[in-house]
């Protein structure tokens, strides 16, 4: 398993490294060097429970935290240089020379073999539901669970939620399971004590002790980033084991590492358990979820697009397109609208309104208000549902700013959209606009990230068809004291808002 996460993320994704191998050899998991190495993770010294010891804590959870083992059929493909007739056969040189002869490549011998892979998990009712992470379970054909005293057991997969990470298991025992109860992640302060428990490289069940360092870590995974970080020591393997309080509580689903090099350095990341406590109830009552949609691409309002529309705060998320034919265009929602609230709730920033749309149920009608024009408006909006091909409203913060006339308080100038700009950029017979014909390296378009080529739509969120149309809304803005103009770009395919900041003198 890639110790990458999350794009380019060093962050590693605490579920077990999948290793081929017979099913009866024990399974190490990480790297090979991982249980020589000495732990690279900070100690953690001063962390004192209110009776000076954990070990009630401890007693009291171990017994319902079980270890995950799944297996997987994976296919290898051979060398080419390998013959069906084995390594030491005779035939071998003569089926090598058949196929040179004649000039073939080597028939490739596909290989079955199954792999397991380990993770954690904790019983949250004693009739054997069990709480874990999606990725312990992803693609498995075969599930079982080894509870605290050695027994193991099939487990079958009640629900999952790849969004959230999110899984259900259930098994049946002889007997009433001992279980964990869930406890109020909202009420975690910075420093409070935790302890994580879990099955960590296979070795067997594990108990680390730290603090919360953070809360509402987002690592660009989904629309459920809110994680609580940790500095207790937690491994592959840690996986959708419980992170519990000083009540004994379940305050979070280890889930995440940043990890430089494969192994814990303190720094882990933990579900919390008021959402991984939403999630599991729908799981376990219908078996999956579906996630809301309304089909827009939003991104933060920074406190000079704030400043461009009168906004008084910078909070909101900036629409910067909306998708036709979805809950969005049909409810009227504009690009350059700030989505404000969605069902009475206040939206500060993309995170809450991506979070948001995902938790409501599809079909549901809502009432939307947005900033446009100076004013708020309401909307009303039906939540769509979400599919492969839509996703809910996820933010745009990686794009930079990305249009002859001159326009010296900001250094572009423009062109107006002729036949040949269409044609150079590919460009439908309708679109209009003020294009971008070049770029004063030493003036604050440069310094926004302005292309030749790019395409303005609108300024101060007033459509813009032409150069000149352009030119006077920049020189507009600058006459009412703004301190930046918001243009709305298009590169490409993608479309976004920048700021450009008018010059000094």
């Amino acid at each position: 398993m890639s110790n990458i996460l999350h794009r380019n993320r060093v962050l590693a994704l605490l579920g077990a490294a999948i290793i081929a191998v017979p099913l009866a050899t024990p399974v190490i998991l990480g790297s090979n060097a991982a249980l020589a190495a000495p732990s690279t993770a900070p100690a953690v010294s001063g962390i004192v429970a209110p009776t000076g010891s954990f070990a009630s804590i401890v007693s009291a959870d171990k017994p319902a935290v079980v270890t995950v083992t799944t297996t997987m059929k994976t296919e290898s493909v051979a060398s080419d240089e390998t013959s069906p007739f084995g390594e030491n056969s005779p035939f071998n040189d003569q089926f090598k020379q058949f196929f040179g002869q004649r000039g073939m490549p080597m028939p490739q011998q596909r290989q079955s073999q199954r792999s397991q892979a380990l993770g954690s998990g904790f019983v949250i009712s004693s009739d054997g539901y069990i709480v874990t992470n999606n990725h312990v379970i992803d693609n498995a054909i075969d599930i079982k669970v080894t509870l605290d005293d050695g027994t193991e057991l099939p487990a079958k997969l009640i629900g999952a939620d790849p969004k959230s990470d999110l899984a259900v298991l259930k098994i049946e025992a002889k007997m009433p399971l001992a279980a964990v109860s869930w406890g109020d992640s909202d009420k975690l302060k910075l420093g409070d004590q935790i302890l994580a428990i879990g099955n960590p490289f296979g070795i067997g069940t594990t108990v680390t002790a730290g603090i919360v360092s953070a809360r509402g870590r987002d690592l660009h995974s989904g629309p459920y980033d809110d994680f609580i970080q940790i500095d207790a020591p937690i491994n592959h393997g840690n996986s959708g084991g419980p992170l519990v309080n000083s009540d004994g509580s379940v305050v979070g689903v280890n889930t995440a590492i940043y990890s430089p090099n494969g192994g814990s350095v303190g720094v882990g990341f933990a579900i919390p358990s008021d959402q991984a406590q939403r999630v599991v109830a729908k799981l376990m009552k219908d078996g999956s979820i579906e996630h809301g949609f309304i089909g827009v691409q939003i991104q933060p309002v920074s406190a000079d697009i704030a400043n461009a529309i009168g906004l008084e705060k910078s909070e909101g998320a900036l629409v910067a397109s909306v998708n036709d034919d979805t809950p969005a265009a049909k409810a009227g929602v504009q690009v350059g609208d700030v989505i404000t609230a969605l069902g009475g709730q206040a939206i500060s920033s993309p995170r809450d309104l991506s979070r948001m749309v995902a938790d409501m149920t599809p079909g549901s009608k809502e009432n939307l208000t947005v900033w446009r024009q100076g004013a708020s408006k309401n909307l009303q909006l039906t939540i769509g549902q979400n599919s492969q091909d839509q996703q809910q409203a996820s933010t745009d913060q990686d794009k930079g700013g990305p249009a002859a006339q001159k326009l010296p308080t900001i250094g572009i100038g423009l062109a107006d959209v002729n036949d040949q700009v269409r044609q150079a950029l590919n460009l439908p017979e309708h679109e209009t606009g003020a294009v971008v014909a070049s770029v004063a390296p030493d003036k604050p378009a440069a310094e926004a990230g302005l292309q030749a080529g790019d395409l303005i739509l609108s300024v101060n969120q007033h459509a813009v068809k032409t150069a000149q149309e352009a030119k006077m809304a920049v020189a507009n803005a600058g006459k009412t004291g703004r301190k930046a103009v918001l243009l709305l770009i298009q590169r490409g395919s993608d479309q976004s808002f920048v700021t450009v900041p008018f010059a000094v003198g």
